[in-house]
């Protein structure tokens, strides 16, 4: 059986960006992220984070913080999210990992099986909107993090103000069907 899936970016998006990340207490879910996720997860979505990690590839810290990070991340968040990728290259690395690249939603939707139409990508980034579309997958964008910054130019599908209106959104259409 296929599944769907909300690819969520991970800073801007489910917690606050605080540029390179490097103490675990500067860790901080977005208000109203909780309450997202447990709606997508009654929806039956699978919630996947999909992440660029520059931070590693520049020694800013190790790839076991990162891991721990979404460790603590998914705790926080009663274990709802099914899964973390991420990339720890450099963008000049040219890999096919980061975003907009598809590399790591390819793997996620071979890992759980994901149809694509009825599954979004979202994120507070303009390249979380071209992994979308890259992807071919509904790209959604929040208006937390830089989200606002690309209001007036997105290419998004929608435009929300945080991940909460983006669930019951779906909630919404899911529940018209």
């Amino acid at each position: 059986m296929e599944n769907l899936a909300v690819f969520l970016d991970r800073d801007g998006t489910i917690i606050k960006d605080a540029g390179y990340l490097k103490r675990f207490s500067d860790i901080r879910l977005l208000p109203y992220t909780k309450k997202a996720l447990e709606l997508f997860a009654k929806m039956h979505y699978k919630i996947i984070v999909v992440t660029n990690q520059s931070g590693i590839a520049r020694g800013y810290f190790s790839e076991e913080f990162v891991i721990k990070t979404h460790e603590i991340i998914n705790k926080r968040c009663s274990n709802l999210i099914d899964a973390f990728y991420y990339c720890p290259h450099l963008p000049e690395d040219n890999c096919a990992c980061r975003k907009p690249k598809t590399a790591l939603i390819d793997q996620a939707i071979a890992d759980f099986n994901i149809k694509k139409e009825g599954s979004y990508v979202i994120g507070d980034k303009e390249s979380d909107i071209e992994l979308g579309l890259n992807a071919d997958i509904e790209p959604i964008l929040v208006l937390t993090g830089e989200g606002k910054k690309y209001k007036s130019t997105t290419k998004a599908s929608y435009i929300f103000k945080n991940l909460y209106e983006v669930a019951l959104w779906i909630y919404q259409k899911v529940s018209m069907v």
